[in-house]
C-alpha cells in the first residue's frame, strides 16, 4: 500500500508537467524494493484520478463547451460568437481523440510490453525533450484556441497519440505540436489538458474493468490502485493550478534541462548494470 501511494504520488507530481509520468513510474518502480514496473494498467486508472483533477480544475470552462456543443445541435439555433468557438472544440477534441483510440487499439500488446523497456524510454526522454525545447523557443505566440481548424485538430490529435510511447509525454507532446503550430503556451497547455479527457478516461475505465475481472494480473491490487488514485488526484489538482500560474511567465526550459539529464543517467545506468532493461 505504501508502494502504491508513492506511486500515485509520482503519477499527480508529474502527469501534466511535460516530463512523462509513464515514463517516471517505469523507472521509480524498477527502483523500488519490489523492482517492478507497476504496469500500464496501473498507470492508466490512475491517471483517472489525474483528469479528474482536470474536470474539477476546468469545470466551468468544461460545462460552457459541453453546454455549447448540445446547444449546436438543436435545429436553428442561434449562437453567439463564444458559443459557435466553444461548440468547434468539443468537435475537435473529438476528432483529435482519434488516433490516439484507433492507435492505442490495434497497437495494445505491443504498447504495454515492448515500448516499456527502459532503453526506449531513456532515447524518448532525450529526443522529445530537443524536440520541445526547439520547437517551445521557436514558436511564435500568434494563435489561442479560437483559431483552432479540423487540421489543427489532427495534427494534435496525433501528437497526443504519441505519448502512447512512455517518455514521450502526453503533454509535452501536444504543447510541442501546439507551440509549432503557432498557438501561446497557456492556449497549448490549456488544450492539451482539454483533449486528454476523453483518451484518458476511455482507457482508464478499461483498464479498471480488465482489473476487477482479472485481479491477479496485476502488480498492485485494486484496493491499493485506487488508493493510489485518489492520491494523484489530490496532487495532480495542485500541479494544474501551479503550473497554469507558471507558464503564463516562464517557458519550457527547464523541463527540457531535466528530461535530457534524466535520459541521460537512465542510459548511463543501464549501461554500467545499476539497472535492467
Amino acid at each position: 500500500m505504501l508502494s502504491a501511494i508513492f506511486l500515485g504520488l509520482i503519477q499527480g507530481l508529474t502527469e501534466f508537467l511535460p516530463i512523462s509520468s509513464n515514463a517516471h513510474l517505469a523507472i521509480i518502480g524498477r527502483l523500488m524494493p519490489s523492482a517492478e514496473d507497476p504496469g500500464a494498467a496501473f498507470v492508466a486508472i490512475t491517471q483517472i484520478g489525474t483528469e479528474l483533477a482536470v474536470l474539477l480544475y476546468f469545470r466551468k470552462d468544461i460545462a460552457t463547451i459541453v453546454g455549447a456543443w448540445f446547444q449546436s445541435l438543436k435545429p436553428k439555433a442561434h449562437l453567439t460568437r463564444h458559443q459557435r468557438s466553444d461548440a468547434k472544440l468539443a468537435w475537435l477534441i473529438g476528432v483529435g481523440t482519434l488516433p490516439i483510440v484507433a492507435l492505442g487499439y490495434l497497437g495494445q500488446d505491443y504498447i504495454e510490453n515492448e515500448l516499456r523497456s527502459l532503453w526506449v524510454i531513456a532515447a524518448t526522454l532525450i529526443i522529445f525533450g530537443l524536440i520541445l525545447g526547439f520547437l517551445d523557443f521557436m514558436g511564435r505566440n500568434e494563435r489561442t484556441l479560437d483559431n483552432l481548424t479540423v487540421g489543427h485538430g489532427l495534427l494534435y490529435g496525433l501528437a497526443q497519440a504519441l505519448a502512447l510511447i512512455p517518455g514521450v509525454s502526453r503533454s509535452g507532446a501536444t504543447i510541442a505540436m501546439g507551440r509549432a503550430l503557432g498557438y501561446r503556451r497557456e492556449s497549448a497547455l490549456r488544450y492539451s489538458f482539454l483533449l486528454a479527457l476523453p483518451a484518458v478516461f476511455g482507457s482508464g475505465f478499461y483498464q479498471l474493468k480488465k482489473a476487477i475481472d482479472n485481479p491477479g494480473d496485476a502488480v498492485f491490487t485494486l484496493p491499493e490502485t485506487l488508493v493510489a488514485t485518489f492520491v494523484a488526484f489530490l496532487v495532480g489538482y495542485a500541479v494544474i493550478a501551479w503550473l497554469m500560474r507558471y507558464i503564463s511567465t516562464k517557458s519550457f526550459t527547464p523541463f527540457v534541462i531535466y528530461r535530457i539529464v534524466l535520459g541521460t543517467a537512465l542510459l548511463i545506468a543501464l549501461s554500467t548494470g545499476l539497472i535492467t532493461a
